[in-house]
């Protein structure tokens, strides 16, 4: 049997393909174009849709564990709760979903609210399923590259609340450790929930005095106005989705999204080491910065 993988092409999913390697399992990947897809030695492109009932019964044959990231679309509450349904009636005995760290407390926000859902029908069906909860993704901030260097100001505007950022290499390694714990089980597991975050609590102004001593310059934080970065947003994202980001960063200055010391204590012994902190994160992107 396998495990399948959706979302195998984006951030994550690329992530959690390459922390599965060389773990001695049969691993697939759900891709809408297997023929163009850059994966892993050893990984297979299956076809399918998450956004196609039909086309992910065809490629859960053969598997016994699911890792389910739906995209960020419209419909992604949808998507995920049909995959739910597919995968149930297809027999998967595991399953790892991404969901988010606040689902719960961040009603008002489109794609928290309904990965909390997800996260409601996985309890309601007592599916046996881990839920990763992923705080904001450290490389997002890659984006930040050019206003930083250019601009010398740290644009996105996460308040002085504080937000508990996760790096993407952890949430792949920890999604591919309870993948292959849960394809190696005789039996279906129970539940299991995870918040992944980072080590310390980070304000804009905390971020910009991090960028200011690993790029050594002094860079500014440019501050809490969300009508102008949805404005911004609205020139490369659907109206819908920079709607949806403007709530969810409003409620990142209104009421923080910061980890408890039981939850980076519960993913360091997960992980076998503490989460990767934004000061290594911005070390290491200033010094690739530099090379080109």
């Amino acid at each position: 049997m396998a495990i399948l993988v959706t979302g195998s092409t984006g951030t994550i999913g690329s992530q959690v393909l390459a922390h599965l390697q060389g773990r001695n399992v049969e691993v697939r990947a759900l891709t809408r174009s297997p023929e163009a897809a850059q994966l892993p030695s050893g990984v297979k492109a299956v076809r399918g849709d998450l956004a196609d009932p039909d086309s992910l019964r065809s490629a859960l044959e053969g598997v016994s564990t699911l890792f389910l990231l739906a995209p960020n679309v419209a419909d992604e509450l949808t998507q995920a709760m049909l995959a739910l349904t597919v995968a149930r009636e297809a027999g998967v005995k595991g399953i790892v979903y991404l969901s988010v760290f606040g689902g719960e407390p961040y009603a008002d926000v489109p794609h928290f609210a309904g990965k909390y859902t997800v996260e409601r029908m996985i309890e309601a069906l007592d599916l046996p399923a881990t839920i990763l909860r992923p705080a904001y993704f450290i490389q997002n901030d890659l984006r930040q590259k050019d206003v930083l260097l250019k601009a010398g100001v740290y644009g996105a505007p996460i308040g002085a609340k504080g937000i508990s950022m996760v790096d993407v290499r952890d949430i792949g390694e920890a999604a591919a450790i309870e993948l292959v714990r849960r394809e190696q089980a005789a039996t279906p597991l129970g539940r299991e929930t995870y918040a992944l975050v980072g080590p310390d609590s980070l304000t804009g102004e905390g971020i910009a005095t991090i960028w200011s001593e690993a790029l050594g310059r002094a860079i500014r934080y440019g501050g809490d106005d969300l009508v102008v970065m949805e404005q911004r947003t609205k020139t490369m994202l659907p109206v819908w989705h920079a709607l949806d980001l403007r709530l969810m960063f409003g409620r990142y200055q209104s009421d923080g999204a910061v980890a408890t010391t039981n939850d980076i204590a519960h993913l360091t012994k997960l992980l076998g080491h503490a989460p990767r902190s934004y000061s290594a994160f911005a070390k290491d992107a200033a010094t690739q910065w530099a090379k080109n």
